[in-house]
């Protein structure tokens, strides 16, 4: 029940930003998110627009691609970058500096609540892949939405960058002190409450009077995960939400590409919450040899 006595359905939306150079990586999520996952009604893959044709290949009754132009401010607009000979987009505006994809899809993440109903946001990304049954459920605790959230992880050296963001976040949500908070909110596999999400918009908009993609742009390094984590918790004072700071997902966020043994070896050691693994695209994993080891 909610604070009116109202039951609260327990329903979920998973959310993936993705673009053109992931794609094969998005069938992939795609397909063993319809093997493995429950407990959420629909799948959304936000992409730019010249994308969108291509990614309508994994449609279907339960999944949907959305242009980010039906997300974001007709303002902004991607065009291609002459610095890297056209290979890459940047998106350009009057009223933010100049944006990357990554910049980008952080926007498409947090502006899709505003879109859909679903009470949950459940962030996948597409270099994910399921091996083991997994019920988004797990995000619910009657009618509170696990927060994931690292305590004091920022007080250990390395995290030079969640300082930045931390600092950002606070600034356009308009928080004093501390400057910098002691806990890092930043996973892959985690969820967010839609109506939370709502929240923190407007109160982004009430401190800077402008529109929240401006504000949130304008600080060119920041981090959506990190900005929700700190309007639950230090503007919303928890409300909806309970703490958990174990990571569904296995991750291999940086190095060279493994080899078959050492893939075996990175999967054999999942932790026993762990139902899905992310190798990061840029590093490079043969997407074939990722397809065989995972049995897809």
């Amino acid at each position: 029940m909610n604070a009116s006595g109202t039951p609260v359905v327990a329903d979920a939306a998973l959310v993936t930003a993705s673009y053109a150079a992931d794609f094969e990586r998005c069938r992939l999520l795609c397909e063993t998110v319809d093997r493995h996952v429950t407990g959420a009604s629909h799948h959304y893959l936000l992409v730019e627009h010249r994308d969108v044709a291509l990614f309508r290949q994994l449609e279907s009754r339960r999944r949907t691609v959305i242009d980010e132009r039906e997300l974001l401010p007709s303002w902004l607009r991607d065009f291609p970058d002459p610095t890297s000979l056209f290979k890459r987009r940047i998106w350009l505006s009057l009223k933010a500096p100049p944006l990357r994809g990554w910049h980008v899809q952080q926007l498409r993440r947090i502006a899709i609540a505003e879109r859909i109903e679903q009470p949950a946001l459940v962030y996948v990304d597409s270099d994910v892949a399921f091996l083991r049954p997994f019920d988004c459920a797990r995000f619910w605790r009657d009618d509170k939405v696990r927060l994931f959230r690292r305590d004091d992880a920022l007080l250990r050296p390395g995290h030079e960058n969640h300082h930045v963001w931390s600092r950002n976040a606070a600034a356009v949500l308009g928080l004093e002190a501390p400057e910098i908070s002691s806990h890092d909110y930043i996973s892959t596999l985690i969820a967010w409450r839609r109506s939370s999400v709502r929240d923190m918009l407007a109160r982004i908009e009430q401190v800077s009077g402008r529109h929240w993609v401006e504000a949130v742009s304008a600080r060119r390094r920041f981090s959506e995960c990190m900005i929700y984590g700190r309007f639950v918790d230090e503007i919303a004072g928890g409300a909806g939400h309970f703490h958990g700071s174990e990571e569904f997902c296995r991750v291999h966020w940086t190095g060279t590409p493994l080899s078959d043994a050492q893939f075996e070896a990175f999967v054999a050691e999942m932790s026993p919450e762990q139902v899905a693994i992310g190798m990061q695209s840029f590093i490079g994993t043969d997407l074939g040899r990722i397809r065989k080891l995972v049995g897809a």
